[in-house]
């Protein structure tokens, strides 16, 4: 692979770090605000507690679940037909769903919104962590990871202060026009098409096709894919499942937990939100930094997901703003060390497949992000503290299970 120079590199890098970090702004916006907004839009209807707490779960889950069906479709096709294609596509999606969602005065017009972003964004982060692959040699790939996960967190940490605070502005105008209502709800949402567009003007200035040196096949006479999984890979996915299943469940429940039994508001819940993304922004790249020879890669995902387990299983007995905080920093730094590992190793597995590979992450993400919110909700339903001890419970199942295979490789050499 030919790498380019480090000063051509800036724009291409920039715009893809940059088009991420809209992407999850957007995916943070909408955490702080969702039970408030459904709340607003399901009163007129009168729908309960209980259905609304269901519809949270659901039009959190509906995304991912279109992202899952369609992440390797459009990876797969970006490995033939080139990358700039498939990101363009996934910001006008982006931008489409934002509209829409500001708009929305029905739970039916948020589905609509959601489904019809989830499929055109699911090419989105897949292809983009594809490009950055294409651009670094397998050397420099774990930093290009690192900072992807980077921009990733900046976005998580942006956006629910920015939907908390702007969900709250003192904004009077209210116009409808059939069966769409622009009012302060609207703010946040429209607030996102701004940068959105921009980073679609940046991606159309900077981005090639195909970065230089770059393994993406051409359609013409290429090779029947082959569709089993390597076994190392499929070990790979099923720990990202149980890091994306306990993360997106916690983000769910968190924001019900906050709201009904500490009494958090939309701002308080945001700085929960920011706060997560902050650190996990400011120690991936510490942590990538870290030299192989004092910890190594699986040393560093063992002490992940320990530290996530630990932060979630005592999360039910915190009961102030400084311990809820405090939980919340201890499992940013455990993700910080899980996340752009699992995102490195999975992207070295093939070099002539990256973005199918990647693709395959994806799904696996948006499988574990369905599985959250539906799984949790339900959980709470229950018994409010069982979606964290179940959480808990997996990490710690998975750090033991990569502890024992590091423990049988070492015997077998």
């Amino acid at each position: 692979m030919i790498a380019k120079s480090p000063q051509s590199d800036k724009g291409p890098i920039g715009t893809l770090l940059f088009s991420l970090f809209v992407v999850m702004m957007g995916y943070g916006v909408l955490l702080p605000v969702l039970p408030f907004f459904v709340e607003r839009l399901a009163i007129n209807p009168g729908i309960d507690s209980k259905t609304i707490n269901y519809h949270i779960g659901a039009l959190t889950a509906v995304y991912p679940l279109c992202q899952l069906v369609f992440n390797v479709v459009w990876g797969r096709l970006s490995d033939r037909a080139g990358r700039r294609g498939f990101i363009i596509m996934g910001l006008l999606g982006f931008i489409l769903m934002q509209v829409l969602i500001g708009l929305a005065t029905s739970l039916p017009m948020l589905y609509v919104a959601r489904i019809t972003g989830g499929i055109l964004t699911a090419a989105l982060i897949p292809v983009s962590n594809a490009y950055l692959s294409d651009m670094t040699t397998p050397a420099n790939r774990s930093k290009a990871m690192a900072w992807s996960g980077t921009a990733v967190s900046l976005g998580i940490i942006v956006g629910p202060v920015a939907g908390g605070y702007l969900s709250k502005t003192d904004f009077h105008l209210s116009i409808k026009a059939g069966i769409f209502h622009l009012d302060r709800f609207s703010i946040p949402f429209f607030a996102l098409v701004i940068p959105a567009i921009l980073a679609l003007v940046l991606v159309l200035r900077n981005l090639d096709n195909n970065p230089a040196g770059s393994t993406v096949k051409s359609s013409v006479g290429a090779v029947a894919p082959n569709r089993s999984i390597p076994y190392p890979l499929l070990v790979l996915l099923v720990l990202t499942l149980v890091y994306q299943f306990s993360v997106t469940s916690f983000e769910t429940v968190f924001s019900l937990y906050a709201k009904n039994d500490l009494s958090f508001n939309a701002p308080q819940i945001g700085v929960g939100f920011m706060l997560c993304g902050l650190f996990m922004a400011i120690f991936q790249p510490v942590f990538t930094a870290l030299d192989s020879k004092w910890v190594s890669e699986t040393g560093k995902l063992i002490a992940g997901f320990f530290v996530a387990a630990v932060s979630l299983l005592v999360f039910p007995l915190s009961d102030g703003y400084t311990m809820v905080y405090g939980l919340i920093i201890l499992f940013a730094v455990g993700g910080a060390l899980i996340a752009p590992q699992l995102t490195t190793l999975i992207s070295l597995k093939d070099e002539t497949n990256t973005a199918k590979n990647l693709s395959f992450q994806s799904s696996v993400n948006s499988m574990g992000q369905v599985l959250g919110p539906v799984i949790g909700t339900w959980l709470t339903g229950k018994q409010v503290f069982a979606p964290f001890v179940l959480g808990g419970s997996l990490l710690i199942i998975s750090a033991l299970a990569i502890l024992w295979h590091s423990w049988r490789e070492k015997k077998c050499t």
